[in-house]
């Protein structure tokens, strides 16, 4: 089986300081206790759009998991449901966009 990743992609939020705070504070925390399953979390922040004005996404949330069947256990689980309404809760630049995918990994 093909490793899998849940992506949250969150716009720009109106209030970058509460959305950060609640973002490293709460939501986080939450991610790694609630997220059943998960192998990695990788959190960036983006900090550029070379060629644009300012980029599209604020932050990009990657979870990883061994199947896209533990994928979709833990986002129909009670911490998946849960982890996620947070993420829209405190997306306050508008709702995240919500993605998986099939992972394809190569080292050089």
């Amino acid at each position: 089986m093909k490793e899998a990743k849940l992506i949250v992609m969150y716009p720009t939020p109106t209030d970058l300081e509460t959305f950060e705070r609640l973002y490293e504070q709460e939501h986080v925390p939450m991610a790694v206790e609630k997220l059943a399953g998960k192998t990695r979390f990788v959190a960036s922040l983006i900090t550029s759009a070379p060629g644009q004005a300012q980029a599209p996404y604020h932050r990009i949330a990657e979870v990883y998991f061994p199947s896209m069947q533990a994928l979709e256990t833990c986002l129909n689980s009670p911490g998946g449901q849960e982890t996620a309404g947070h993420a829209v809760k405190i997306s306050s630049g508008g709702a995240p966009l919500f993605m998986t995918a099939d992972v394809e990994s190569f080292d050089f």
